[in-house]
């Protein structure tokens, strides 16, 4: 008798499960707060060379406007003639020895409207500067792939619960001493730790709690998470509307998570890594206690048939023998690899969007909230392949027509309703990936082949940071339609060829290489109705998938 079939008699979701899950999924939470706080603390207020110490970027009066146009040239952004942001004449236009060369200015004066202070405008991160606002955002993503390796190993050695709580400790600290950094080099380095720290304490987090769930409920659990993430991104946008100064709010966002601390009393060891490591004592009294929650007697010699045995493992390299598999392993891996620099640029591209940063954030978040809805509704019944297909399709689609108003120049708000429908279909994409592409892999190299698709999408999440300041960077008036262009472009390369994969649900999965070589050539015998006991393969492929990887 296997773990699972012990589960099944415990309840797949019973209550004890239910509240266990509820419990591990609340770190999720935090960890959307901190990975898209940098939307707020990081964007780039309008701004202008400084032109005296008392300077401020609101025209105080006709005196002050003139000597403002005197001091700073205007220059073309976006068809538009304005104020350049960083350039000041060297010699005042209504002086008797003006000429119209100009020089760098080194202190400048910020727009307040949407922020009294941010990371931006404390140190000065603009003009040439700027780019370390990009290489900031990349450090999160950095950070993340470290901890998927690092603190995933380290919950293998010494357990989960432990390195769960190591996970809270770095964080909380981390993210209470980011308000505190004196320069912007020692604010980057504090991202790196506390990114880190997020992805393995939702990593753990989650994997302790879908440890518990059973196999025939573990992809809506994998995809229920997705909603607490939500919670998340809403409760950090209204309190950044609330609080405008960036220290104050990253305390404010921070200090709550040492609450976390509580859930030692809460939340017990995983059993099934107990388990793993012949506690078989330890293991037996916290599933006598989740039976007794659920109100089930377990028979007494169940525990005396109970066998942990993680099968057979092939190696990576096996991925790459034939050349069906071989294609598929790389449009998975290029999937992983654009889903992640689609969302996660999509997310951070906010900033760049035009309107109110607070309203168009507020948007995106219920945009988002609603592909995690559909998906829960429809991945069951529509399928993996049309689902993923049809998300990276339409998204990618309204990115890519996001040129249209540009050059028509269409009122602002078509430009972000094409970028909010990129959004949907991105974030679709995201939730789909984690179980299309781990059915499709033969059990023998899911480890392995999870883990290779989680290191493109961390890689891809470095460079999206990059991709979604590209306007930044070169201005004019694609400064705002090109990163979508490019996402969009992504979007559509890698749903064009997701086409080649096969669909995986409601046939039998690939359990060794050979199987995985004729996956998908026929259909049949290979349909099947999906019931309770037959789930248990794609309830074990969800686990693997989380375990390998998540959010950030």
């Amino acid at each position: 008798m296997k773990f699972d079939d012990i589960l099944i008699h415990v309840g797949e979701f019973g209550s004890y499960q239910r509240r266990m899950y509820v419990l591990v999924c609340i770190p999720a939470i935090f960890t959307a707060i901190q990975t898209m706080v940098p939307v707020f603390i990081l964007d780039i207020p309008k701004h202008r060379c400084a032109i005296s110490p008392n300077d401020t970027f609101n025209i105080q009066g006709e005196s002050h406007a003139r000597l403002v146009n005197a001091s700073i040239p205007y220059v073309k952004e976006g068809g538009e003639f304005t104020l350049s942001s960083c350039l000041l004449y060297k010699s005042p236009m209504n002086d008797s020895a003006a000429s119209n060369d100009t020089e760098t200015c080194s202190r400048w004066v910020f727009d307040t409207s949407d922020f009294q202070t941010n990371v931006i405008t404390e140190f000065n991160i603009v003009c040439d500067k700027r780019i370390l606002r990009t290489h900031s955002n990349m450090a999160l993503f950095a950070g993340s792939l470290v901890g998927a390796f690092a603190m995933g190993f380290l919950s293998d050695l010494i357990g989960r619960k432990i390195t769960f709580f190591i996970s809270v400790g770095l964080q909380a600290i981390s993210a209470i001493v980011t308000p505190f950094s004196p320069n912007i080099y020692v604010f980057i380095v504090i991202r790196v730790v506390n990114a880190l720290s997020s992805t393995s304490l939702f990593m753990i987090a989650f994997v302790l709690g879908l440890e518990m769930v059973g196999p025939s409920k573990r992809v809506l659990a994998g995809v229920g998470v997705q909603l607490f993430w939500s919670v998340g991104i809403f409760l950090l946008v209204a309190i950044a509307y609330a609080i405008r100064n960036w220290k104050t709010l990253q305390l404010v966002i921070s200090v709550p998570s040492v609450l976390m601390f509580g859930f030692w009393w809460l939340i017990p060891e995983s059993p099934r890594w107990l388990m793993s490591r012949g506690r078989k004592a330890e293991a037996e009294s916290i599933i006598q206690k989740a039976a007794k929650t659920n109100g089930v007697e377990l028979p007494a010699d169940m525990f005396a048939q109970l066998t942990f045995d993680e099968g057979d493992q092939g190696k990576f390299t096996q991925l790459f023998t034939s050349r069906v598999i071989r294609h598929r392993t790389l449009v998975i891996f290029f999937n992983w690899f654009v889903v992640n620099i689609v969302y996660y640029g999509l997310g951070l591209n906010v900033q760049n969007l035009s309107g109110d940063i607070y309203l168009n954030y507020t948007i995106s978040s219920a945009v988002e909230t609603m592909s995690y809805v559909a998906c829960v509704l429809l991945l069951d019944r529509v399928g993996r392949k049309l689902l993923h297909c049809t998300s990276m399709f339409v998204g990618g689609l309204a990115c890519v027509a996001v040129l249209f108003p540009v050059i028509y120049l269409a009122p602002s708000w078509v430009t972000i309703l094409l970028s909010m429908i990129g959004k949907f279909g991105a974030s679709a994409a995201f939730a789909i990936i984690y179980v299309f592409s781990a059915e499709l892999l033969p059990t023998v190299v899911r480890n392995s082949g999870v883990g290779a698709s989680s290191t493109c999408g961390k890689i891809g999440g470095m460079l999206s940071p990059y991709i979604a300041d590209l306007g930044l960077l070169i201005g004019g008036d694609l400064k705002v339609a090109l990163p979508l262009i490019v996402f969009g472009g992504l979007s559509v390369a890698a749903g064009g060829l997701s086409l080649i994969l096969p669909e995986t649900l409601n046939t039998t999965l690939p359990e060794t290489v050979e199987d995985a070589k004729v996956f998908g050539q026929s259909t049949s015998g290979t349909k099947y109705n999906m019931k309770s006991s037959d789930k248990t393969a794609s309830g074990d492929i969800q686990l693997n998938c989380v375990q390998r990887n998540k959010h950030v």
